[in-house]
């Protein structure tokens, strides 16, 4: 993957320019990307080609941070839906 790729609409780039910029807007910044990529990307992928990137080059930006958080993330959530997530199964708690 490569850098245009991994950040196509210059999200990531442009929170490492924004001056002052917070941990939280930074979160926010990394769920707008991560929205924007295509459902069949690799996240952990980008957030690698993102971190080769920027962060070794600002490692205490907030960004870094929220990057380094991002790789801990499942790289397919699940989540339980319907009837599922009301009623546990006869053999779970």
């Amino acid at each position: 993957m490569n850098l245009s790729e991994a950040d196509p609409k210059g999200l990531v780039r442009e929170s490492y320019a924004i001056e002052g910029i917070t941990l939280g807007e930074c979160r926010s910044i990394f769920m707008d990307w991560a929205l924007s990529l295509p459902v069949d990307s690799a996240i952990p992928d980008a957030v690698r080609v993102l971190m080769a990137e920027y962060s070794l080059a600002a490692p205490d930006h907030p960004m870094s941070d929220v990057l380094r958080e991002g790789l801990e993330m499942p790289d397919h959530p699940r989540r339980k839906g319907g009837r599922a997530a009301r009623f546990a199964a006869p053999d779970q708690p």
